[in-house]
């Protein structure tokens, strides 16, 4: 068996669409840090602390070390991640959405399947006939339940500016057309399933078309199906005959949760 990671990281010297950073508590700190979570919780506790008092030293702990602390700060669209319909409106199908912990977890394990999209052009759309021409050509028939995996090649401008929009986006045909062959989950390697920000909105501003804005992800408010954005290394895989597990961290009432996508081959 092989496993191949299919998710970039969160990661704080990457250029982002939404601010975010990381806070990060090293050893010889969390010393100190320990001290002042014990000694916080009251007036005299703190007064003890600013005078210099503390119940734990450093030279109690092994290596006068305490253990280290991240907390990071960050939208849960950065890195993988998957959007599900709560992101995408208030209703999908007539009922109230869904929120990215009710996503239902067979969805999140199955066999997946490559398209090949990679002559795509940044700011182009990739359309049904598209999807049909990548099918016809992957060989491999599309079943209810596959994880259909979009491969454009934008990962590889991960870390610098052009991954935020070097890349194409879907057209709202393209995901009708999996969705009714029974796809519950598609999954692309750039930074949003739709156009980036920019082509959409020089669109709309020269035609006044709102239709240009987001069409994959208002598609969502039509038919529920849930969306992988910032996979990697699908180039690493074959066209079909491999599995994906793709589980969303459980987080209360969000859009959308970080989720380490990897492809199992056997």
């Amino acid at each position: 068996m092989r496993i191949v990671d299919l998710s970039i990281p969160i990661d704080d010297r990457a250029p982002e669409a939404h601010p975010f950073w990381i806070e990060r508590l090293g050893h010889k700190n969390g010393v100190e840090h320990l001290n002042w979570v014990m000694m916080r919780k009251s007036l005299r506790g703190k007064l003890a602390f600013l005078f210099g008092r503390r119940i734990i030293k450093p030279e109690a702990l092994p290596d006068g070390e305490f253990l280290s602390l991240e907390t990071v700060h960050a939208p849960v669209h950065t890195g993988t991640h998957l959007d599900f319909t709560f992101h995408y409106g208030t209703v999908s199908e007539g009922k109230p959405s869904r929120y990215s912990d009710e996503i239902p977890l067979e969805w999140c394990f199955s066999e997946g399947i490559v398209l090949d999209f990679t002559g795509k052009e940044p700011g182009g759309v990739i359309a049904r006939e598209d999807v049909l021409a990548a099918l016809d050509k992957a060989g491999c028939g599309l079943k209810p339940g596959v994880i259909v995996l979009l491969r454009t090649g934008a990962d590889k401008y991960f870390g610098s500016a052009e991954y935020l929009h070097h890349y194409p986006g879907v057209g709202p045909q393209a995901i009708e057309f999996l969705l009714d062959q029974g796809v519950k989950i598609i999954g692309i390697d750039t930074l949003g399933l739709d156009r980036p920000y920019k082509y959409m909105m020089a669109d709309f501003i020269r035609t006044g078309d709102a239709g240009v804005l987001w069409p994959a992800h208002f598609y969502g408010r039509k038919k529920e199906y849930a969306h992988i954005e910032r996979l990697a290394n699908l180039d690493k895989l074959p066209v079909c005959g491999f599995k994906v597990a793709c589980f969303p961290v459980k987080i209360r009432n969000t859009g959308a949760a970080w989720a380490r996508a990897v492809a199992i081959i056997e």
